[in-house]
């Protein structure tokens, strides 16, 4: 058997995930390392290809994440949001699957749908396993549902192998109704209800259509009121803990040529929606030095973001009040996107009187964020009233970074080898560790018990795009990990 080093060099990438700081890693790695020299596996013989499960971890799992992908609300491209049609069919869908891996299933008044073994001690802390099911706008399949599909094939294959019974402690996989936050602007709608952490006014969020959230429950015969909301968290003394597997969304993985890889933490974030106000005008009478014009001033309010977050020591070194440790962390982990702008009255021949647009800020370090945050407030206002505007800023959603648990993370460690040496004979390199850059079940979770996550490889490190791809031995691999976990709680 034959399989390629990536190199003695230990793959930590332990508070950076950013593309610059890659770069500047990959650097110190050998030729021989590049991407098309990545581990290859190596389960050709068809003994050994049953012996691994490949049937259920690898096959039947492309099949259904396949399957699931073709379950949209929008013909054309792939669309589940939060108690959508869609959304209903493909719960249907994944609790027979999980029937079929011997589940006990319900699904909760927040529609996340829930699938249970208890294995020898039923009261035994349970080992949750989750992600999320509904999708963005034009979705590509993976996110979300390979984690919810490759749990279950773990549990299968236990099933399959009449080890189900023996798991010393109950395993419970959720498949949560709502992580992305499309239809109703407010993210972890599934997890926080379950952590406990979901306000009740939650229930009064509304859609585009003026719906809310108590109403698409009850659209789907969920009553839920307040006291049912609250009765939804778990109690933490019943829970071991929580695990999350994830596509990256990242290149990492793929440029260092493994395909799994475990998240030491994950990005805190704040989403928040900027509305600028002047004077709406004649695009052809007024003077450009009398207009009170929200675009131009929005522009620039995007380029400072811009600026501000490709060169943070340029906008905060000179106060001191921040630590090197903040400094560097947000030089290489801070990320700034302005994802939607709206105006009014949106005519070519009109100058605006008002332009809206949002902000996502991310940081691996929650103090160097609201750092940012203030300096990006401070400035915006300066701007604002220098072009005789108005500026309000609303801060939407804030959720604080999170660091995996130590005992977990260093369990898929294990897992993760041990998946990859069963595939692939004997390696040589650690597996990788990284941070998140992207918001997961994982953090809501957190507010409940300790959590870990694993990543696994997506090519070009492309998500929220129907360009989002995994391999299928990659799958194949993450089904392997999630088993060999499975194994130590027998």
């Amino acid at each position: 058997m034959t399989t390629t080093r990536i190199s003695h060099f230990s793959l930590s990438f332990d508070l950076f995930f950013s593309f610059s700081f890659l770069l500047s890693l990959l650097s110190t790695i050998s030729l021989a390392s590049s991407p098309s020299s990545s581990y290859l596996y190596s389960a050709d013989k068809e003994g050994k290809t049953r012996a691994l499960h490949s049937e259920i971890l690898r096959n039947e799992a492309v099949a259904r994440l396949n399957e699931l992908g073709k379950v949209s609300d929008a013909d054309g491209y792939l669309e589940r949001t939060f108690m959508s049609p869609a959304s209903v069919r493909a719960g249907i869908l994944i609790r027979e699957w999980m029937e079929d891996a011997g589940l006990r299933t319900w699904v909760d008044s927040m529609g996340n749908l829930h699938g249970r073994v208890g294995g020898i001690n039923s009261s035994a802390q349970a080992l949750l396993i989750g992600s999320h099911l509904d999708t963005v706008v034009d979705a590509g399949i993976f996110d979300g549902s390979l984690g919810i599909i490759s749990a279950i094939s773990a549990l299968k294959v236990l099933k399959s192998n009449g080890k189900l019974g023996e798991l010393k402690r109950p395993i419970e996989v959720i498949a949560f109704s709502d992580e992305e936050g499309v239809r109703f602007q407010s993210t972890f709608l599934g997890s926080a209800a379950v952590a406990g952490v979901l306000p009740v006014t939650a229930l009064k969020i509304s859609d585009k259509s003026g719906v809310t959230v108590q109403d698409s429950l009850k659209g789907n015969s969920i009553d839920i009121a307040e006291e049912s909301l609250l009765q939804l968290k778990y109690d933490p003394a019943s829970v071991w803990g929580y695990v999350e597997l994830h596509i990256e969304q990242g290149p990492v993985l793929e440029w260092v040529g493994f395909p799994l890889g475990v998240v030491k933490g994950i990005a805190g974030q704040t989403r928040m929606k900027v509305t600028v106000r002047g004077s709406q005008g004649h695009a052809g009478t007024v003077p450009m030095s009398m207009r009170r014009d929200p675009m131009a001033a929005a522009a620039e309010l995007i380029v400072l973001l811009e600026s501000l977050c490709k060169h943070p020591r340029d906008f905060l070194s000179d106060s001191g009040s921040y630590s090197e440790f903040t400094m560097e962390s947000l030089s290489t982990s801070l990320v700034c996107t302005v994802g939607e702008i709206s105006t009014w009255p949106s005519a070519s021949n009109v100058i605006p009187g008002q332009v809206t647009f949002t902000v996502d800020l991310r940081a691996i370090d929650d103090v160097g964020r609201e750092a940012a945050l203030y300096e990006l407030s401070n400035r915006t206002y300066q701007i604002c009233d220098r072009r005789s505007v108005s500026c309000i800023i609303e801060r939407k959603h804030d959720a604080n970074a999170v660091i995996c648990d130590p005992e977990l993370s260093s369990q898929l460690k294990s897992a993760a080898y041990s998946a990859l040496n069963r595939m692939m004979g004997e390696i040589q390199d650690e597996v990788p560790v990284l941070m998140s850059g992207a918001g997961h079940d994982a953090m809501a979770m957190s507010h409940l018990t300790k959590v870990g996550m694993l990543f696994v490889r997506c090519r070009g490190g492309i998500s929220h795009s129907p360009e989002e791809h995994v391999l299928d031995d990659d799958v194949w691999a993450a089904g392997l990990a999630l088993l060999a976990l499975l194994e130590t709680h027998m």
